[in-house]
């Protein structure tokens, strides 16, 4: 009974947490940098008219930009529930895995060396670099005799991020001109995203859940150590891969799409997990829903805050992220999950 309750009160959270996500969702399309009555607002979605230059910034800047707020939303904060759940570290991010350095050096040498200068041409080098960094750190986490095994493969993610990284920096530092470009691209915003990104990007998005979903058994089998994890026949090879996997595609996807958003990933899984519990079956769903809500709340707040101005989507949450990632720290018992 009290599981069935239990239950029920996951249940209603998820509704309520869908719920909440539809409203800032619609708080995304009718507020920004400009005002728009909400009636106009309506009538966009609705009635559109090309020859107004309201329903304009309507449908085709803010329609768009709150689908991919959506999108990367979720990537993250699922990316994230996933990460600490194949690492069984709490302090795990997506990005302790090199993803982010290796799309941005991969940003850096579209500008650099083929003189990429769109966002739709930068979502393929960023993700294909993205793809690239995660591949080699499994491939260092897994050699010798235990296999791929956390703490082998954050140490990986950690020495090739610094490796990148530094080939990043230098590479900036040598041209100006590159400089200038990528610094937009850095900050992490969600502004100029238009529909052919939201293309570009969805389908890993998309395939990136499905796997996450798919793998949330297995994490709560690995959440009980691998000796338990492998007496009840769970191959730990296995589910770490398809848990990595989904972490390449979802975070990669996001990076490329957005730039490097920090914090996203870190945050949502312990706040949600303070309401779900531990089990994933749980937990990666409201993951995706509270990531997208997180996002889409900062993205609002930044266009608000600095009207006629904006404050980009990677400031506001590092301002929120940053005193989180203090206070988790300083907790006990943060070891393990």
């Amino acid at each position: 009974m009290l599981l069935l309750r239990s239950g029920w009160t996951k249940g209603a959270g998820l509704a309520g947490a869908t719920g909440l996500l539809v409203v800032i969702g619609f708080a995304s399309v009718a507020y920004g940098s400009k005002s728009i009555p909400l009636s106009v607002v309506w009538d966009a979605l609705w009635h559109f008219d090309p020859g107004s230059n309201d329903h304009l910034i309507v449908r085709s800047l803010r329609v768009p930009r709150t689908v991919i707020g959506l999108g990367v939303g979720a990537a993250l904060g699922l990316a994230g529930a996933v990460m600490q759940g194949v690492s069984r570290n709490p302090l795990a991010d997506p990005g302790i895995l090199g993803v982010e350095a290796g799309a941005s050096l991969a940003v850096v040498v579209a500008i650099n060396s083929f003189g990429v200068g769109s966002l739709t041409g930068y979502v393929w080098f960023a993700f294909a670099g993205a793809a690239i960094a995660s591949v080699v750190v499994y491939t260092l986490g897994s050699m010798g005799r235990d296999g791929a095994t956390p703490v082998k493969l954050a140490l990986a993610g950690a020495a090739l991020a610094a490796m990148l990284g530094s080939i990043t920096s230098a590479i900036l530092l040598l041209d100006v001109a590159t400089l200038d470009e990528f610094r937009f691209w850095v900050v992490g915003s969600l502004a100029g995203r238009g529909a052919d990104v939201v293309g570009q990007v969805a389908p890993f998005v998309a395939v990136g859940l499905l796997l996450a979903f798919a793998n949330s058994p297995a994490l709560n089998l690995l959440g009980l150590g691998e000796d338990v994890a492998r007496g009840l026949g769970q191959r730990i090879w296995l589910a770490r891969l398809v848990g990595l996997t989904a972490i390449t595609l979802l975070c990669g996807a996001a990076t490329a799409a957005c730039g490097p958003i920090a914090f996203v990933g870190l945050v949502v899984p312990h706040a949600v997990r303070a309401l779900t519990g531990p089990d994933h079956r749980w937990l990666v769903p409201c993951s995706a829903l509270a990531g997208a809500i997180l996002l889409l709340t900062a993205d609002v707040i930044g266009r608000v805050v600095a009207r006629p101005a904006e404050l980009q989507v990677g400031i506001v949450l590092a301002l929120v992220g940053a005193p989180f990632f203090i206070a988790l720290v300083r907790r006990r018992k943060t070891a393990a999950l």
